[in-house]
């Protein structure tokens, strides 16, 4: 890894804290599905003669996690997802271009 001087350390720790967010996710997300996986697999393995599988109870853990594990991946991939990378640097540059280009016409 390279050795980063002092002018660019604020983007050093941005950029580190960026990581350890999408890192966390992941860890979440594969959480997610491994006790989901186990949760469904015990279910159907326990299952009663007649008794139905493909009911709201037996995926509802599933369900609810989902919807909390969607606000994490907002939470960390929000910003990024409608309007791409470094989207408020580049609208800013193109407001003083044009602002500069009305202020001299």
């Amino acid at each position: 890894m390279e050795n980063y001087n002092e002018t660019n350390r604020p983007e050093v720790e941005r950029a580190r804290k960026r990581v350890k967010a999408i890192a966390g996710f992941y860890r979440h997300f594969a959480i997610y599905l491994l006790v989901n996986l186990f949760l469904v697999a015990t279910q159907y393995f326990n299952l009663d003669p007649g008794e139905k599988f493909f009911k709201f109870s037996t995926f509802s853990t599933a369900f609810f996690w989902g919807i909390g594990l969607a606000f994490h991946a907002l939470s960390v991939f929000g910003p990024n997802i409608f309007l791409g990378h470094d989207w408020e640097e580049r609208k800013i540059k193109e407001l003083m271009d044009r602002n500069k280009k009305d202020k001299w016409e």
